[in-house]
């Protein structure tokens, strides 16, 4: 089918260069020519495992090309709307401008009979909206929301095999379909015999302001365990492992840590209680307010672990801080936990070199003044603390008797803010190791009983 992906950020140029990838001939439309220019190279204006060799290849294969100009996607059969949604810079709400702006541009080109998607996140209300504005413009064409949820690091394998599609569609013959026409689009991915979900247009717009609520809730749920331990003496990774064998609660996600970030998951909650305050049902949403709070908390307590595990100050020592992406196999730092702490730390005096993998760059624009560095053993030279605040594979995968990481470091101390690293081989190291939510000292009984030896830790990472 002939469609067109308007808005070729993340989600975007992910979307399109994978919808190319099941045979359709795609227009992705973006106002920002530079990115426009790269991506029509084939080339990925972001980190992402796996989208560079996509894109080249449906580029090269003639199914995919990129644009800033509307009208040169004007005969494709389905529009997708891919743009942003972020949070007002005054408000909690979500910044609708751009999926407004897309419309306003498609309802100048859609062809009668034509089919706009909706991908965005938005808050619920604003298909049935928008859905007004189409048919004023094009009183045959037609609007779906389709719901994304796509993992940064794994979104080319979540949008060639998600764990469900969800429809939202007008009622009677039309919603019947413009559901068989997404059906078409997604033969490849149903295929599968993948979960296939058809609802109206408000209950799908909430499908995906709920996971992203109910994530966060569990999270933010281990990081106040976290707390409870650290009062109590009791080990939070070892409590997570024993309610995690329960079914109804499951283990994945359930890792203390420095929390959630990213462009996703913070301004999710935030715009989804906005949104139930304005229609009048806040009191269902103010627990989330507590699951922000507690989230933000993390990044105080890390800096704070820092500085106890210091000698109680911190200012005019080096630290060194390994991670700045909110998650690893990403160079994304919007709302990074791991860049808080890191600005947190250069407020109150230290003198931080932090090195990430793929995110120096992103971090460099938004905190100019920390001292970047290209590799591990330059970040840690001389350093009285190291953090570890993103759990890359380089950085869990660390040898910590290695001679050269010990002869670097001016003392072996490490907060391992993401309880990624191997406790017992640092401290066998000589490292004094800390860890939220975990005994400063470790209980050697506990230790040796502990289930999470017997699970694999890829199986919890998300």
């Amino acid at each position: 089918m002939r469609i067109s992906v308007v808005g070729c950020g993340y989600l975007g140029a992910v979307h399109a260069a994978g919808m190319a990838s099941l045979g359709h001939d795609v227009t992705g439309v973006d106002v920002d020519p530079a990115k426009v220019a790269l991506l029509a190279r084939g080339e990925a204006p972001f980190h992402e495992p796996g989208l560079p060799e996509l894109l080249r290849e449906q580029v090269d294969a003639g199914r995919l090309r990129f644009t800033t100009d509307p009208s040169e996607a004007a005969d494709a059969e389905v529009h997708f709307i891919a743009v942003g949604t972020p949070q007002l810079p005054d408000a909690d709400a979500a910044d609708l401008r751009f999926v407004d702006a897309a419309i306003e541009a498609l309802a100048r080109h859609i062809a009668p009979g034509a089919l706009v998607v909706g991908k965005s996140t938005v808050p619920v209300g604003t298909a049935r909206r928008l859905l007004d504005r189409i048919r004023l413009a094009q009183p045959s064409a037609s609007l779906a929301w389709n719901p994304e949820f796509l993992r940064e690091g794994h979104a080319v394998r979540d949008t060639l095999a998600p764990d469900r599609v969800v429809y939202g569609v007008v009622a009677g013959e039309r919603g019947e379909r413009d559901a068989a026409i997404l059906d078409g689009l997604y033969a490849g991915v149903l295929a599968g015999g993948m979960p296939r979900m058809v609802m109206d247009l408000e209950t799908s717009e909430l499908v995906k302001a709920s996971a992203n609520a109910f994530l966060a809730t569990k999270i933010s749920f281990i990081n106040a365990m976290a707390e409870v331990c650290e009062a109590t003496g009791g080990d939070v990774t070892m409590l997570a492992d024993a309610i995690g064998f329960d079914a109804r609660i499951g283990r994945r996600f359930l890792n203390s840590g420095l929390g959630f970030g990213g462009g996703c998951l913070p301004k999710d909650i935030r715009a989804f209680q906005a949104r139930v305050e304005e229609l009048g049902s806040g009191k269902s949403l103010r627990f989330l307010d507590e699951v922000d709070k507690i989230n933000l908390r993390r990044r105080k307590r890390i800096a704070r672990m820092t500085r106890e595990l210091a000698g109680g100050t911190i200012a005019g020592r080096r630290v060194a801080v390994l991670g700045l992406a909110f998650k690893p196999d990403s160079d994304d730092v919007r709302d990074s936990p791991a860049l808080g702490v890191a600005s947190q730390l250069r407020a109150v005096g230290a003198t931080v070199r932090a090195y990430d993998p793929q995110a120096n760059a992103n971090a460099r624009r938004l905190a100019p003044d920390l001292d970047y560095r290209g590799s591990v053993l330059d970040a840690v030279e001389g350093a009285e603390v190291v953090v570890v605040a993103t759990e890359w594979s380089e950085f869990r995968e660390l040898d910590p008797a290695s001679p050269e990481l010990l002869a670097a470091v001016a003392h072996a101390r490490v907060v391992d803010a993401r309880n990624c690293l191997d406790r017992d081989a640092w401290r066998a190291a000589g490292w004094a190791y800390r860890a939220p939510g975990r005994p400063a000292e470790p209980d050697a009984v506990a230790t040796s009983t502990s289930a999470g030896a017997l699970l694999p830790a890829l199986a919890f990472a998300g």
